[in-house]
């Protein structure tokens, strides 16, 4: 795993619920990779990282979850998801989710996506919305309150099959994209003045506190929009509001990200479409709300 004594001033824990699976999609086909892929990040300051493990700690405690070696969203009964969120809200955090829905990514072969993003380009895809955001986030952050740009620590939950290296490789090429300015979507970059790659780690879930808090933030997300894999519950996701990243008092494509854009082509039911709308999401292609 790679170590730097860079300093840094924000940690961000990422974390994803669904899956990226493109080749066949529920609800199109009956047996498929889910239908959404929900990326999150969960960002502190580096002065918080040490009292990480003791807030979820608290968690656990508070809702009577100590029996496994860690804290897993999922497992838990609808009230003890929804206490997990009031006390996560407590907690000095900025939260980020890249919600993506797949039906119309269905079969979709992007040569040229997967010769930037390697075997797993969708999912760096969708980690690429996150980290526009988070990025964005920090370097006005660190340059109001310091006057100049600040390092981010980077750490992904460890997922079976999938090369970091590919991740940061992308990232690579989006720099000298931008450099160039050639990015192909240019709405949206990644400010790497904050990022320094050998501040990019990945490890289990169940060995890092920061990546069970953004394993709870997918999980919120995730059963607040999906249908099919779980019990559709969009209260949890709810309880967040007060610690979603806002840009402009805008939630809706900052703090929390909903694909394909517009919204519209996502075919969503009005179950669906429910937490998107509590954000701020207008599907009548009138733009976001302001909360």
């Amino acid at each position: 795993m790679p170590t730097s004594s860079e300093p840094y001033e924000y940690v961000l824990y990422i974390d994803e619920a669904g899956d990226d699976g493109l080749k066949r999609v529920r609800p199109i086909d009956e047996k498929g990779a889910s239908e959404w892929l929900v990326v999150s990040g969960v960002l502190i300051r580096h002065t918080n990282e040490s009292s990480v493990v003791e807030w979820v700690r608290d968690i656990r405690q508070d809702i009577n979850a100590r029996q496994a070696p860690a804290l897993h969203f999922r497992n838990l009964s609808p009230t003890k998801k929804r206490r997990a969120c009031e006390l996560l809200v407590e907690k000095p955090v900025v939260c980020f989710a890249v919600c993506s829905n797949k039906k119309n990514m269905r079969g979709w072969n992007n040569e040229r996506a997967a010769r930037m993003g390697g075997k797993q380009w969708f999912y760096n895809f969708c980690v690429r919305f996150l980290m526009e955001r988070v990025t964005d986030f920090c370097l006005k952050d660190s340059t109001r309150k310091y006057g100049a740009s600040r390092y981010l620590k980077v750490v992904f939950s460890q997922r079976g099959g999938h090369s970091y290296g590919q991740t940061k490789a992308y990232w690579e090429l989006l720099k000298a994209q931008s450099l160039a300015g050639t990015t192909y979507l240019d709405r949206w970059v990644m400010r790497h003045e904050v990022l320094r790659f050998r501040l990019v780690d990945y490890v289990p879930h169940t060995s890092n506190a920061g990546l069970q808090l953004a394993d709870a933030v997918a999980s919120a997300f995730y059963q607040a929009c999906d249908t099919l894999d779980v019990v559709n519950d969009p209260e949890p996701a709810k309880l967040l509001r007060p610690r979603m990243a806002r840009a402009g008092g805008l939630i809706a494509d900052y703090g929390i990200v909903l694909q394909p854009t517009p919204p519209t082509k996502a075919r969503l039911s009005e179950k669906q479409k429910a937490i998107f709308a509590f954000y701020g999401y207008d599907f009548g292609a009138r733009g976001p709300r302001p909360l």
